[in-house]
């Protein structure tokens, strides 16, 4: 019954927070797969890289966690753990397939990051932020529950694709571009990003302690 009546009151961004919040489950289930976790450890690893980076945001924007206003989020993970369920071996022998999978959902947490801020008129400073925020602290909670390094610390261009997104999305908010064109341009731009700084190992400088 919770279903069919969040399903009536979807829009444009919740289609957009619901393909996110697959995406980013898959490559949560799917690396807790790697690490042999449990059904239940897996689910709970797909949930909190769906939900971690909103929880947060929502807390700064002292609104309720967007996943207690509606039960499609849980729907969405337990979906998320059904297809790698079924999938297995074919996600297996996809090597990138938690890149993708993060990279899709990256982009996509941060257009919906963004809205959620300009909804509630913060100054576009808080709205790149929270851009930022939806997208990276999802992996990062993941990451430390499974025993690695974020990766947002390691891999190329993370939060910085993130944090060019969230620009893009202002400049075009400003100059009154179609909002559909864009939140798409906006999360095409934020995977591009990642794939390029990824394919020629773009990093910022390390910093390097004593010698």
């Amino acid at each position: 019954m919770f279903l069919f009546e969040d399903l009536a009151q979807i829009q444009l961004v919740d289609i957009i927070e619901i393909l996110g919040t697959i995406a980013f489950a898959i490559s949560g289930i799917r690396l807790a797969s790697a690490k042999r976790f449990d059904w239940f450890g897996a689910i709970v690893i797909g949930f909190v890289t769906a939900t971690g980076g909103g929880t947060l945001r929502d807390l700064l924007l002292d609104v309720p966690p967007f996943w207690m206003q509606a039960s499609r989020y849980i729907w969405c993970t337990l979906l998320a753990f059904i297809v790698v369920i079924f999938f297995r071996r074919y996600l297996v022998h996809l090597n990138n397939t938690i890149f993708w999978f993060d990279c899709i959902g990256l982009g996509l947490f941060v257009v919906v990051g963004y809205e959620k801020a300009m909804a509630l008129e913060y100054p576009v400073w808080v709205c790149i932020s929270m851009a930022t925020i939806t997208g990276i602290v999802g992996g990062m909670a993941r990451d430390i529950l499974i025993n690695e390094v974020p990766i947002i610390f390691t891999q190329e261009l993370y939060a910085v694709a993130c944090i060019l997104g969230g620009i893009l999305f202002s400049i075009l908010n400003y100059l009154q571009v179609d909002l559909f064109i864009t939140e798409i341009a906006t999360a095409v731009f934020v995977v591009v990003v990642r794939v390029i700084a990824t394919k020629y190992h773009l990093k910022l400088p390390v910093l390097k302690g004593e010698d």
